[in-house]
């Protein structure tokens, strides 16, 4: 069976309680603040964060989801080759505590997942609770000759084909493909920079 996505709802964003847009250079401090809440500390050890890890988002797939003034919700997608084959990884996706009544979580799967599939992507693969993401498409029926680079549960490693057929030839380990991230510099690098400028 091929679980190809198709939107379950229209989004009335209009008349949302929030709005999603595009995550901001502003963004970083709130969004991390809010990974630390929902995830812990212990969320840069797991499996998927390896294939996040001095990478960049997918260009223009990262949204900020803001309620009241600030930012209650995230979701990013990651590009990678999926056993050879060109996908999406989507993750984390993290909401407020103190907004999750407020349908954010499925806002920001729906608009993802249209983002991703308007610009022309295949597919996109997450890790998570496999009754939870069968309302978006995904399932694990796409995933069973691939792996990650780490730990994981074979039932939660889950999977939608935006275009039909994408992951039919996925076979073999997940690995990173996306841009890389420029190392950001810390204050040591920096004053010996400035050291350097002085002598010169």
């Amino acid at each position: 069976m091929t679980a190809v996505w198709k939107k379950t709802a229209a989004l009335t964003l209009e008349t949302a309680p929030f709005a999603i847009r595009a995550e901001r250079a502003s963004d970083v401090v709130a969004r991390e603040a809010l990974l630390d809440a929902s995830f812990g500390e212990g969320r840069f050890a797991r499996t998927c964060q390896r294939l996040r890890d001095g990478r960049l988002p997918a260009e223009g797939l990262a949204f900020s989801a803001v309620h009241e003034g600030r930012l209650v919700g995230t979701v990013r997608l990651w590009h990678v080759s999926a056993g050879g084959v060109p996908a999406l990884v989507l993750g984390p996706l993290a909401v407020d505590a103190s907004c999750r009544s407020l349908g954010i979580g499925a806002a920001l799967m729906e608009h993802a997942l249209a983002a991703a599939k308007a610009r022309g992507h295949g597919a996109v693969i997450l890790r998570g609770d496999p009754v939870y993401y069968a309302r978006f498409g995904f399932a694990a029926d796409k995933t069973g000759a691939l792996a990650l680079p780490g730990p994981f549960e074979r039932e939660r490693l889950l999977a939608v084909e935006l275009r039909d057929g994408a992951l039919d030839e996925a076979f073999g380990m997940i690995a990173a493909t996306g841009m890389k991230a420029r190392r950001p510099r810390t204050r040591a690098a920096e004053k010996a920079r400035k050291l350097l400028i002085r002598a010169a």
